[in-house]
């Protein structure tokens, strides 16, 4: 018997969305997946703060003032005499809290304002972008400082407000320049041309294509606001204390004899927030190469 050829069918293979193309480039990319992993841990830390230690992180104990490192406190205690491991992990809830939350406000209020200035540019525009001239003209730190004098007591959702409406002007450029690009581009001219209403425009095809940029200035913006919640905290104009944040426990640094003679009350805290900073600048460097079509990940 004579062998009979098989003719063998291959299966094309299904083609992915930009989406998946995207996550394939962003994990090849061995510095984001790192900053996943850091962040992940941190993360960790966090939820898991209470099983982690059953000190209390605002519980003062002046008999313990500046202990050093022991098996009852593994990082000593501050100058309250506060367990400094338990405000360790009880403060990256504080601090993540604080970057997550002020960043999704500014990315709200960014999203909105950019949207709206780019879509219909004319004179709301220049409104808005008059608006966000006048707020990135005014020195930041000033303006910060006035509303936290002003206030008589900081609390977190306080904070996050200032922040977040202090920050909102680079994100609204930056989508408000993603939408002049697009307007112009076939698909939106199409969509306009049958009716669609302007919500649906902005929201089916304008935002899925500046998804790019948004996600990106979001990872950034996050990283960003950690340092500044770090960097208020250190000059008194932050969380006030006892509510541990890593930047609060900087803050026992200003004292020379801790600076010189107690690194272990300041160090992980300086260490938690690089580290927490570098993994997000990776992340966002990955986001930045895995939507760039162009990329060789």
């Amino acid at each position: 018997m004579g062998n009979e050829n098989k003719s063998v069918q291959v299966k094309p293979e299904k083609s992915k969305s930009p989406f998946q193309l995207a996550m394939r480039r962003f994990l090849r990319n061995k510095l984001a997946v790192v900053g996943i992993v850091i962040i992940i841990m941190i993360i960790s830390v966090a939820v898991f703060a209470p099983f982690l230690t059953a000190h209390d992180p605002t519980k003062s104990d002046l008999l313990k003032v500046m202990n050093k490192p022991s098996s009852d406190h593994w990082l000593g205690t501050d100058s309250s005499g506060r367990d400094n491991f338990a405000r360790l992990v009880y403060g990256s809830q504080v601090s993540l809290m604080i970057g997550f939350f002020a960043m999704l406000f500014t990315l709200a209020i960014g999203v909105v304002l950019g949207s709206i200035a780019g879509f219909y540019g004319g004179k709301t525009d220049s409104f808005i972008m008059r608006a966000a001239d006048l707020m990135l003209i005014f020195p930041f730190l000033l303006l910060v400082l006035t509303v936290m004098a002003i206030a008589d007591r900081v609390t977190i959702g306080l904070f996050i407000t200032i922040i977040a409406l202090t920050t909102w002007p680079n994100i609204t450029r930056i989508l408000r320049g993603t939408f002049l690009s697009l307007r112009e581009k076939e698909y939106i001219i199409g969509a306009r041309s049958i009716g669609c209403s302007d919500f649906r425009v902005i929201t089916k095809h304008f935002l899925p294509n500046a998804v790019g940029p948004i996600i990106v200035n979001a990872t950034v913006m996050m990283a960003t606001l950690i340092i500044i919640e770090s960097g208020l905290s250190f000059i008194g104009f932050g969380i006030p204390q006892p509510t541990p944040t890593w930047g609060n426990m900087v803050t026992e640094a200003r004292n020379l004899r801790v600076l010189t003679q107690h690194s272990e009350a300041w160090v992980p805290p300086g260490l938690a927030i690089l580290l927490t900073v570098l993994a997000i600048n990776f992340i966002g460097d990955g986001l930045r190469d895995a939507f760039d079509s162009k990329s060789n990940f």
